[in-house]
């Protein structure tokens, strides 16, 4: 092997007679003496593909050389940016019924057409490259270039892309340049072990190890990481036609303390400061604007729960550049009511204000419950609102208990509120648009190695005499309502009136005027609002509406005059 300016390695193996010197599908590692003079196996850091044999527990991955004699070959364009992103965020391996990691293929032909009937516009995949441990939820990357192989090949995981383009639906992949898994036979790790002038592509000492996450941190300072993790980027663009990114991890990013207990109360000595780690933020400029370079109609989302001033504006104001940053804080005050106050003790004032808090001009996508609030040792917000009652009182041919019925009342109204309010684009974890009970739980010694908690039970909605279907009917007409009006990408938002007495909350967004009431007993007949432009208004979406499992007291059949 040679060495380049830049302290790489590299060999040229030519074709042989006409055959590729290594055969498409080969298993591969390169063997090097590195600086304490013992031999070390590892995988090629710029390996497309990897797999481990499944026989073999705790075997260590092998590299595998991807050169398909005929790739796959894309047949649908990408679908235009949105005006709004409706995010359907999704688990390729645990998207089926059985008790099983599934495939790319089964997922484009079995959950895409679901997400198009819900009416979302685009789909974000978590755990796309690899990671050794399947619990991490796809967050320990070892292979940055390489698909999880559990779910299947490269040329799949470009058919599930394809499929998704040809259903008007665009796919951002959930990234990970945050962080890397510490191991070392089938990772980035240990690549330099011995040499004390560096660590290869990760800081030295204990600024290099992430103690929560048991991780190692990227050096963003140095010339080889830049080139490897935006090569990183445009690889998944252009080689398999990803429509943009959300990046996970920016807050761990921007601070040397990567925020691990601190309570960001939005003071800008906050964000501005030695504790800000400038190279990190350099290279999320260089990163935004290397995709959009390359992809103009690119969308990128940024995972941060600081409020960084900033993130979300473009670099040439002097912004990180980010299109949208997550809501982040309001899940978390959704779930803390859950958990800790009866709805009869719930502030809509609280709520209004949580909801609205965000900075001026800045793109957030909201959302009311993600991956994060579903995993082992917590409950999605359906089972949070109806619990074990939701093992026998979900059934349409018996009378409903007043649990179930103020639960799924409450749940279409948390994520509509949610969405209505919350940001500029919409977010939805796969399986929560119909209530979705119980938690994620992924194999582990812990359990057993079971799958059963770490799949989704379609069959719920699929029958008609469970109630399901009426939240995953109501969330798919939330999401149709912003197809028609557009309120999502409307810079017209006011919120008119918040009682605390009557539990309402009333606002305007775009062409529409929404009215919530949260009060556990009271309906309120001839209730007076006021808007901003007077006429005739008429009812657009009804959560009380019979296909939604209410008792239809909204009358629909005239117009309003305001």
């Amino acid at each position: 092997m040679e060495k380049n300016e830049f302290g790489v390695w590299s060999i040229t193996l030519p074709d042989s007679g006409g055959n590729p010197a290594i055969p498409h599908n080969s298993r591969v590692k390169f063997r090097f003496k590195h600086g304490g003079g013992s031999w070390v196996d590892r995988i090629p850091a710029w390996i497309q593909y990897a797999t481990v044999d499944p026989a073999r527990f705790g075997a260590p991955y092998d590299g595998v050389f991807w050169d398909p004699p005929a790739p796959y070959q894309f047949k649908h364009p990408q679908p235009p940016r949105p005006t709004a992103p409706r995010i359907y965020e999704a688990h390729v391996g645990m998207s089926g019924s059985e008790p099983r990691v599934s495939t790319y293929r089964e997922f484009a032909d079995d959950v895409l057409p679901r997400i198009k009937a819900n009416n979302y516009n685009t789909v974000q995949l978590m755990a796309v490259m690899e990671h050794s441990y399947y619990a991490s939820f796809g967050y320990h990357i070892t292979n940055f270039f390489a698909v999880s192989s559990r779910s299947g090949t490269p040329e799949d995981l470009k058919y599930l892309i394809d499929k998704a383009h040809s259903l008007g639906l665009r796919v951002l992949m959930d990234v990970v340049h945050s962080h890397a898994s510490n191991n070392v036979t089938d990772g980035l790790n240990g690549f330099d072990v011995g040499q004390s002038s560096q660590e290869s592509y990760f800081h030295t000492g204990e600024r290099g190890y992430h103690k929560l996450w048991d991780s190692r941190l990227f050096n963003y300072s140095n010339w080889e990481v830049l080139r490897f993790l935006l090569s990183n980027l445009r690889w998944w663009l252009e080689e398999f036609k990803f429509d943009g990114f959300r990046f996970d991890g920016v807050t761990s990013m921007l601070y040397h303390h990567h925020g691990i207990n601190m309570a960001f109360s939005g003071q800008y000595k906050e964000y501005f400061s030695e504790a800000t780690d400038v190279d990190a933020v350099v290279y999320l400029m260089l990163a935004n604007c290397l995709i959009h370079d390359v992809l103009p109609d690119a969308t990128v989302i940024a995972e941060d729960v600081s409020g960084m001033p900033g993130l979300g504006r473009p670099v040439s104001e002097g912004g990180i550049g980010f299109d949208y940053r997550l809501a982040m804080g309001i899940p978390d005050k959704w779930i803390d009511y859950l958990k800790n106050k009866t709805d009869e003790e719930w502030s809509v004032n609280e709520i209004a204000g949580n909801l609205t808090n965000r900075r001026y001009a800045e793109k957030c996508v909201a959302y009311a419950e993600s991956h994060d609030q579903s995993i082992v040792g917590d409950k999605t917000m359906a089972f949070l609102l109806m619990d074990q009652e939701m093992y026998s009182g979900m059934s349409c041919l018996g009378d409903t208990s007043p649990k179930i019925e103020r639960g799924i009342a409450l749940h279409k109204m948390i994520h509509f509120l949610t969405m209505a309010l919350g940001g500029e684009g919409y977010l939805n974890f796969m399986g929560n648009e119909f209530g979705h009970p119980e938690w994620i739980d992924f194999p582990r010694e812990g359990n057993g190695w079971s799958y059963e908690k770490c799949r989704r039970q379609w069959n719920l909605v699929d029958m008609e005499h469970l109630r399901y279907k009426y939240m995953n009917a109501f969330d798919s007409a939330m999401n149709k309502l912003d197809e028609i009006f557009s309120f999502l990408a409307s810079t017209k938002q006011i919120v008119s009136s918040v009682d605390e007495e009557d539990k309402v909350i009333v606002f305007e967004r775009g062409d529409l005027v929404f009215v919530f009431n949260f009060h556990p007993e009271n309906t309120y007949e001839g209730y007076k609002i006021g808007c901003d432009l007077p006429g005739k208004y008429r009812v657009a979406l009804d959560s009380d509406a019979w296909e939604f499992g209410g008792h239809g007291r909204v009358r629909t059949s005239s117009s309003i005059t305001l």
